[in-house]
Formats: structure tokens, C-alpha cells, sequence
């Protein structure tokens, strides 16, 4: 079986559709732990109600989470490590250590980086007039969406859309993004 952990500091929307992926076979995979950073993010109870382990990380400094992660990681079996919708900069121990992808709702270059996420992310798009936006599966760096890109999806940028309009669209074609590139891990496609 393929184990991934999945970080998310949210409400684990992204989580919950690579959970119902695995459950209706589409990923031969097994989520192993669910890790936040945030003890009140609803990822965290869509985990527990599907009978996943969790995680809620106890450092607030990036030198600390990252020790603190790297230590307690090491008693699991982990084949990717996914960041969906995890806010928090990834250390050097974890990089040097294991496989990570993150999804990120642009096209990166274009709206990536510290403080771009969410609705900061589709208001910028909008403000800038671009004609299409979407969706960036992306290995793990020591930057902020600066790791080499994995895969690409575009979604139009309607005259009429709003942050919000924007945002889901964006988020139903990262959900069917991001199950695809698992799914070509798992099938060693993607190394």
C-alpha cells in the first residue's frame, strides 16, 4: 500500500477529496496521519471521522516545528508527503527526508508566495484582469511555491467572477488535479 501523510492548516476540503478517492478505489493509497498546524482546523475532524490518525504540531517556531516533525514522522512509513492547504514553511529536515508535494490555487509563478493563499490569491487574479487562472501541483522547496512544478490546470477567468466564484472553480479542478499526480506516484510515473 502507498502511505501518505497529508498537512493542512484549513478545512480540509483537498483532504477530504483524496480520502473519497481512496475510499471508492479510484488511490490504491492509505492516509497514515493527518498533521496541522492549527488545533481547530476542520481537516482535522474529517481525519477522525474517517478513522485517520492526527497530528497537531506543538512548536510555533519554524526551526522547532520542523525538529518536531522530523522526530516524530520517523515512526512512520511514508511514501509522499501532500500539503493541502498547509500554511506553514517546510523545514530542511523534512525536505532532505521525504517526498513533498503542495497544491497551489494559480498558475505559479504568477500569485505564488508568502501570504498568497486563498482568497489573497483569486482577489490578486481578478484585481490583475488575468483571463485565466488555475490550479499548480508542485514539489516541496526551502521557498514558497518555488519548488518545480508537477502539473497544471487553467480555469477561465469569467468578466463577472468574484473571489468566491473564482475559488470554486479553481478548487474543482485542484481536487481532480491533485488525485491524478497521487495517482501517478503510486504508479511511478512521477519520481
Amino acid at each position: 500500500m502507498y502511505n501518505l501523510v497529508v498537512f493542512a492548516s484549513g478545512n480540509g476540503s483537498t483532504l477530504q477529496a483524496i480520502i473519497d478517492n481512496i475510499e471508492n478505489g479510484t488511490l490504491s493509497a492509505n492516509i497514515q496521519l493527518v498533521v496541522s498546524d492549527n488545533p481547530n482546523a476542520y481537516a482535522l475532524e474529517r481525519a477522525k471521522a474517517h478513522g485517520i490518525s492526527t497530528y497537531v504540531i506543538k512548536s510555533k517556531t519554524f526551526e522547532g516545528r520542523d525538529t518536531e516533525l522530523s522526530e516524530f514522522l520517523s515512526n512512520y512509513s511514508i511514501d509522499l508527503i501532500v500539503l493541502a492547504g498547509y500554511l506553514k514553511m517546510i523545514g530542511p529536515n523534512l525536505i532532505s527526508k521525504y517526498t513533498l508535494i503542495n497544491t497551489h490555487p494559480s498558475l505559479l509563478p504568477k500569485y505564488g508566495g508568502k501570504g498568497m493563499h486563498g482568497m489573497h490569491v483569486h482577489q490578486a487574479v481578478i484585481t490583475a484582469g488575468e483571463p485565466i487562472s488555475g490550479v499548480t501541483v508542485h514539489f516541496v522547496n526551502s521557498e514558497y511555491d518555488k519548488g518545480s512544478i508537477i502539473r497544471q490546470t487553467q480555469v477561465t477567468v469569467d468578466p463577472t467572477d468574484t473571489p468566491e466564484t473564482l475559488s470554486a472553480k479553481v478548487q474543482s479542478a485542484e481536487k481532480i488535479q491533485l488525485v491524478n499526480v497521487i495517482n501517478d506516484f503510486i504508479h511511478g510515473k512521477i519520481s
